[in-house]
């Protein structure tokens, strides 16, 4: 493989992020494709016995194996660390393989974890079930409230876990408090930033040690395939996260790491068009409705914050009905634009409701305590005319009775 300027630091670090989606991470092959090469290939050979013998003791560069390294999945890992301005990324073969890896990989029995109460469902089932099975203690606090944070620290606490925005709830948490306080008490924060992305927020400048991703969602953005990723410095990645990895094998296929690099390409213009174009539509819905959860509106009580923290605010929201699901599903089978489905970060406008979809596995008093209630409707903004959008949303709460 023949690396270009893209895999060359010295150049690439002064590049913006928008440049390095399309550029970063780029190794082109004897025929000089500009796209990026697809290897659909499991193993490698080698010129004598000794060179592989040198490649798996760790004194050689090369393959050995795609459960470890393969040229299209490297190149993709190269540039979503570019992008998030981390040392190294590894990719996996879904955003909740990437968030098990990034906890797992560095937690034992009888160490403690603070995780977020709002989060997305499957994230609450790591904190909520697995964690406990494995002896790993885990806190469970309101993210929002910076004194909780503080609070729940124990001697042995090892991880801080939050998402922000979080998922439906939209909360906002303050990083440069909590990744500040983590750093003061030797606690590592993983950070999931899949609502926002690189294109809008990096948590790394607020201290975050690592960040966590379903590139299923914006990075991908068109709904193809499943892929996640885990950034961080070189030594967690590689001393800590790569053990893990290669032996449990939660690896991204080279077909779906081809599909994400297209994805990124785009990642800049549809992440900032999407979120122009949620807040337009969050205008409106806020006339409509009796509560709506939407960081870049001044009525979200984290706005400033969000504000700070972000470029733009994201595709992605929620609102409240007082006629709980009811209304809420009468609501969604009026759409007639928006599709009903639990993907997000898709270029297209997608709406589903959380309590039976995404947070169904936490039970009802799971949900109320974070917020996921009944007649709550989470929304993804896509690439649509917005005002097609508001016409498909006023029709459909005219039906509902909102």
């Amino acid at each position: 493989m023949k690396k270009t300027t893209g895999t060359d630091r010295s150049i690439t670090r002064n590049w913006r992020p928008a440049t390095q989606a399309v550029r970063g991470g780029t190794w082109r092959s004897e025929h000089g494709e500009t796209s990026e090469a697809l290897f659909l290939t499991s193993g490698y050979t080698y010129d004598s016995a000794q060179v592989v013998a040198n490649r798996f003791a760790g004194e050689a560069q090369g393959m050995t194996y795609s459960r470890l390294q393969n040229p299209t999945v490297a190149m993709l890992e190269e540039r979503i660390a570019l992008m998030e301005g981390a040392e190294a990324c590894r990719t996996q073969a879904s955003g909740m393989a990437a968030m098990t890896a990034a906890l797992l990989c560095q937690l034992s029995a009888g160490d403690h974890v603070v995780g977020a109460r709002a989060a997305f469902g499957s994230c609450r089932w790591l904190l909520d079930h697995l964690c406990p099975r494995f002896g790993i203690e885990v806190s469970v606090i309101d993210s929002t409230d910076n004194a909780a944070w503080e609070a729940a620290i124990r001697p042995n606490t090892k991880v801080f876990f939050f998402e922000t925005p979080a998922n439906p709830t939209l909360d906002v948490v303050d990083m440069e408090y909590v990744c500040g306080l983590a750093k003061a008490h030797g606690i590592t924060t993983v950070v999931d930033n899949a609502f926002a992305t690189s294109a809008l927020q990096r948590p790394m400048e607020f201290g975050a040690d690592v960040v966590a991703y379903s590139a299923t969602k914006l990075m991908d953005g068109q709904g193809r395939v499943l892929a996640g990723a885990v950034c961080g410095s070189e030594q967690f990645i590689n001393d800590v996260l790569l053990p893990f990895q290669r032996n449990t094998g939660p690896n991204l296929s080279p077909f779906n790491a081809w599909v994400v690099h297209k994805g990124l390409e785009t990642l800049d213009l549809r992440a900032r068009r999407q979120s122009e174009n949620a807040l337009e539509v969050g205008r409106f819905v806020e006339s409509r409705v009796p509560k709506i959860l939407h960081p870049g509106l001044a009525s979200h009580p984290r706005h400033d914050l969000a504000m700070k923290q972000m470029v733009m605010t994201g595709p992605i929201f929620a609102f409240l009905l007082d006629g709980g699901r009811q209304q809420a599903f009468k609501f969604l089978d009026a759409l007639e634009l928006v599709d009903i489905s639990n993907n997000i970060g898709d270029s297209r406008s997608l709406a589903c409701h959380p309590a039976s979809t995404t947070h169904a596995n936490m039970g009802e008093e799971a949900r109320a305590e974070m917020g996921v209630l009944e007649g709550m409707v989470r929304i993804n903004i896509g690439l649509e005319d917005p005002l097609d959008v508001i016409e498909d949303l006023g029709r459909a709460f005219d039906i509902a009775g909102v």
